[in-house]
């Protein structure tokens, strides 16, 4: 064989996940994992209940439809209208995706070109970086700072270049749980008119916000549904992270790109978990209100034990994930504790330096889960907090 590097150069330094590392390090030393975002309860009995009837009964155990079946569609076309006012046609302004991960490879592979510049929030959930590597693109980070993580909108401004092709959100934000306010979102929308910038918006933890936060998906704004292309998925909003049941909603013209994009990736999937998905969609209003006051109570079980174990917490207005600052416990690099902290004290964590371009500006930062059974939250305190001693 050649001497020439058997990985693409465009993924080198990629390797693999932090999230893999982290969970075999959990699983290797029977360590609390509250470093990876998957609850440990499932989502309601009676969806999942669904899905097993779809299966024994012969629905999508076939390939279905390439965009999805015309029930899933219909239900997220509705829950579009019902939870934001923003109307989409089934039939051509809404595709089924295997999960929001596959929806954000489709979407920028169908986008940009080579050499093309994408603008994303800076720490990112580290797809991003991979995707927009693999379509030829550079990234462009703004950088959202402790302790607030608040967007830069001049910064954002200077950022833009006759380069600028797309702006990518995140909102609620992985890992930091910052929500966009209305008037930064009328900013982050005004630029894009202005430039004329596609903008591609990952909401999946759109229903995971904690008051007084509203989210508000930016395709809403004036001149924005033209230019938008808004990715959410079932796992964060059902607690069935393993359906990997996934959309996009947007323009006739920019869901038929990213469909052409998505048909060489997957095609289709998750075939039975699609009806069982349009159900859920049309849970009622209280079960997206019982749920998001019970991950709220959750964050607030873990913030609290965070602080008595002497970590900085930056509270969250969104997600499941809280982020810490390690420096008032003596420590400095967010990486070297979380591959120590699981013989330390038997807990797994993520550290934000990996979801950052330039590791530094988060280096004494680490991120840990709250979507995990309140006994399993309260043992993970005591253990963090035995540290000390």
């Amino acid at each position: 064989m050649s001497d020439r590097p058997l990985l693409n150069r465009r993924l080198a330094g990629m390797g693999t996940t932090i999230f893999a590392e982290m969970s075999a390090l959990a699983t290797a030393t029977g360590s609390i994992n509250l470093g990876q975002g998957f609850p440990d309860t499932d989502g309601p009995r009676e969806i999942a209940e669904a899905a097993a009837h779809a299966v024994l009964t012969g629905k999508g155990n076939q390939y279905p439809p390439g965009p999805g079946i015309p029930e899933l569609r219909g239900a997220v076309a509705e829950h579009q209208q019902r939870c934001y006012g923003l109307t989409y046609d089934p039939d051509g302004e809404v595709l089924v995706t295997a999960g929001a991960t596959e929806a954000i490879a489709a979407s920028l592979l169908a986008l940009l070109e080579p050499g093309d510049e994408v603008i994303a929030f800076e720490p990112f959930y580290d797809s991003y970086a991979a995707c927009i590597a693999m379509a030829g693109a550079r990234r462009i980070p703004l950088t959202l700072r402790a302790p607030s993580f608040r967007p830069d909108l001049e910064r954002l401004r200077s950022l833009i270049t006759p380069q600028t092709r797309l702006l990518l959100l995140n909102s609620p934000h992985n890992p930091t749980g910052m929500v966009l306010t209305p008037d930064e979102l009328h900013g982050i929308a005004a630029l894009a008119v202005e430039h004329d910038l596609l903008v591609v918006t990952d909401e999946v933890y759109e229903h995971l916000v904690f008051g007084p936060a509203v989210h508000t998906p930016i395709a809403s704004l004036p001149g924005m549904r033209e230019r938008t292309v808004s990715i959410s998925s079932s796992g964060k909003t059902f607690s069935f992270t393993g359906w990997k049941v996934g959309w996009v909603t947007g323009s006739r013209e920019l869901v038929a790109a990213v469909r052409t994009a998505k048909q060489y990736l997957t095609y289709v999937s998750a075939g039975p978990f699609q009806y069982a998905v349009a159900e859920a969609l049309r849970l009622p209003d209280s079960y997206f209100t019982d749920f998001r006051a019970d991950l709220q109570r959750k964050r607030d079980l873990l913030d609290a034990g965070l602080r008595a174990a002497g970590f900085e917490v930056y509270e969250p207005q969104g997600t499941y994930f809280i982020t810490t600052d390690i420096t008032p416990l003596g420590e400095k690099d967010g990486l070297e504790f979380c591959r120590t902290l699981p013989e330390r004290c038997g807990v797994v964590a993520i550290p934000n330096s990996v979801f950052y371009d330039d590791p530094e500006a988060g280096r004494s930062q680490v991120r840990f889960t709250f979507c995990k059974k309140d006994e399993v939250i309260e043992e993970a305190v005591r253990r963090l907090g035995s540290m000390g001693a």
